[in-house]
């Protein structure tokens, strides 16, 4: 199984989304990013997993920037992206190094789909706790 997961500009877990491991990251993006409130977002950043224009396209009629950067088996080039805000995307990677710090989450202790969302919700509800 895969956690897909949205953070804010603090790196405070928003949305989380668990899938397969087989699944292509490109086809969860869409309802991941259905469920969030893009409007008062102005740019949204997500690594080359997501590269598709279709999720673009879905992203830019909220209203909001994608800063996405396209693959190296592309004919284009990476000039649309703000390298500087992608840099900020490590947010997300502390998120999961925040998350997988608990134990059941890091191994998948829990056999069923349910449980183990149950789980990440809580551990995602501890990561905000503190604030």
């Amino acid at each position: 199984s895969k956690i897909h997961l949205a953070v804010d500009s603090h790196g405070n877990p928003v949305q989380f989304l668990i899938e397969d491991g087989t699944t292509h990251d490109v086809k969860v993006a869409p309802k991941l990013v259905n469920n969030i409130d893009l409007h008062e977002t102005e740019i949204l950043c997500a690594d080359k997993g997501y590269d598709s224009e279709s999720l673009r396209e879905q992203i830019e009629k909220t209203g909001t920037q994608s800063n996405i950067p396209k693959k190296s088996n592309t004919l284009s080039n990476n000039d649309h992206v703000d390298w500087y805000f992608y840099k900020i995307r490590h947010l997300i990677e502390n998120a999961f190094a925040r998350l997988k710090q608990f134990r059941g989450i890091a191994t998948r202790y829990d056999k069923l789909k349910q449980s183990y969302e149950n789980s990440v919700a809580l551990a995602c509800i501890f990561i905000w706790l503190p604030l």
